[in-house]
């Protein structure tokens, strides 16, 4: 595994890349020290903020933008930015309107979000929270209790952010969060591990012709270990729990094909042939589809696939226009 990274001092890496994301996106600004990316102009909408630990590129900090998220805290990588962090974040996104908060499923970012909505409320600025619980893979991991947050969650900035654009109140965004995050199911899989800067050497160990099904995006455990398949047999094995988990039979769906960070777009629209057949063979409609790198995990290859169940609100906001680093609609 190679340990080569384009990188300085390891202790460096989420401020220097916070840097180069500002100056790449005029419209964005980095605040130093809270490790916070948010909009130049938040204009006079409802906020939203979300975030996590680095190394999941885009996310969240390439959501950051017009129709999308107001502000992206970063903590270091995989691992959950401190309350004060998240407070000068819901700061930032505060136009008077309040806040919401988008929370992935995991105990840190449970915990320090939910002591930055607390402090934030002290200071009168109303925020309300959802967390999003989208991998069907395993009820409980390492790193939450109950479901973890994955790609999905990005449907939910894309949908709260076009309510809180088109002037939703805090309540209306809130739910509108909600709806998506409930309606989303997703599970992804792992080909080889990724090295932690500063750690230097991979998090955990697959052998040359292994792959781990339901694999987490910090490298938690999945439901099996498996030799290598099939693009086909992939799609089906992720399908097949996505769809024992909720019924999308008969119903207008997005699709999400999310790769891990270190596998090629070659195979990521492979996979996503596979998985829009074996759709169609379980009578789900596509409407709706994303192929790309959504949410990583550094150069982990691998990628997940998600769902989101569609009536004519998310549809419409799902194509409302947002224009971010990372998604322009």
């Amino acid at each position: 595994m190679a340990m080569k990274k384009i990188i300085n001092q390891p202790e460096n890496v989420v401020t220097e890349m916070l840097q180069g994301i500002a100056k790449a996106h005029p419209a964005l600004v980095y605040t130093p020290g809270a490790e916070v990316i948010s909009r130049r102009d938040p204009g006079s909408q409802v906020g939203l903020v979300s975030g996590g630990g680095s190394g999941h590129e885009p996310a969240h900090a390439g959501y950051v933008g017009m129709g999308m998220l107001s502000a992206a805290v970063s903590g270091n990588v995989f691992a959950s930015p401190s309350p004060d962090r998240v407070l000068e974040g819901i700061r930032l996104a505060n136009t008077g309107k309040g806040v919401l908060l988008i929370i992935k499923n995991y105990s840190g970012d449970i915990m320090n979000f939910t002591m930055a909505q607390e402090l934030a409320e002290m200071e009168g600025i109303p925020v309300r929270a959802v967390v999003v619980r989208d991998d069907v893979a395993v009820p409980d991991s390492t790193f939450s209790t109950g479901r973890r947050g994955i790609a999905g969650t990005v449907f939910v900035h894309k949908c709260a952010g076009a309510k809180a654009a088109a002037g939703g109140s805090l309540d209306e965004v809130a739910r509108v969060a909600q709806k998506t995050a409930d309606n989303v199911r997703g599970m992804g899989f792992a080909m080889t591990p990724c090295v932690l800067p500063g750690v230097g050497k991979p998090g955990f160990a697959l052998a040359e012709d292994e792959i781990e099904i339901g694999m987490g995006i910090h490298g938690e455990p999945g439901v099996e270990r498996a030799t290598v398949r099939s693009s086909r047999e992939i799609a089906r094995t992720l399908l097949d729990k996505i769809l024992e988990d909720y019924d999308f039979t008969g119903s207008e769906v997005a699709l999400m094909v999310n790769g891990l960070g270190g596998t090629p777009l070659m195979e990521l629209y492979i996979l996503e042939n596979d998985v829009q057949n074996y759709l169609a063979e379980k009578g789900v409609k596509v409407s709706s589809v994303f192929v790309g790198n959504f949410m990583t995990s550094l150069e982990m290859a691998g990628g997940s696939v998600s769902l989101l169940k569609l009536d004519d609100e998310l549809k419409t906001l799902l194509d409302a226009p947002c224009d971010t680093p990372a998604l322009k609609r």
